[in-house]
């Protein structure tokens, strides 16, 4: 990633690790809930997932194993104070990749049990929503054979 030059990488790194990671709760776990006629225990219009203790967060054992972060080396900013880097948005947005090496992941499994047809995957991409996109005998069963080959995991058909 180049953004100026390192007061500290090892404080930049950490930046672009958390600020990726951050990324990919948000596009594959961090689910918003609405009270509504779903939620019957909700007040309708109020927001359930309001923090880290209503949703699902990334922790130290969703992230990959083998995850590499470098900086250019001798890349000054000239804009910033003392050429420095500034850690942004990049890292958070690049997250996105995952989200959609998720849904080519689920288009390739589509295509192998013979649906070709546009599926709609809503972010977050969660177990539950990868499952159900999923489409194979496990969800012809739960849907039925007649919405089976129009099903859509986000609840459309």
């Amino acid at each position: 990633m180049d953004f100026g030059l390192s007061m500290n990488p090892n404080i930049d790194v950490g930046q672009i690790e958390g600020a990726f990671m951050q990324g990919v709760g948000m596009v594959t776990m961090e689910e918003i809930i609405w009270g509504d006629e779903q939620h019957k225990w909700l007040e309708s219009g109020s927001l359930f997932t309001q923090g880290p203790g209503t949703y699902k967060i990334p922790s130290f054992n969703d992230v990959p194993i083998n995850f590499r972060v470098s900086l250019f080396k001798n890349a000054p900013n000239p804009f910033a104070i003392f050429s420095s880097k500034g850690v942004g948005e990049p890292a958070l947005t690049l997250s996105t990749t995952v989200f959609f090496a998720i849904k080519k992941a689920i288009e390739s499994y589509r295509h192998d049990n013979g649906l070709t047809k546009y599926f709609a995957l809503n972010s977050p991409a969660t177990c539950e929503k990868i499952r159900m996109a999923c489409a194979d005998n496990f969800t012809k069963d739960v849907v039925g054979e007649e919405t089976y080959e129009n099903f859509q995991p986000n609840g459309s058909y």
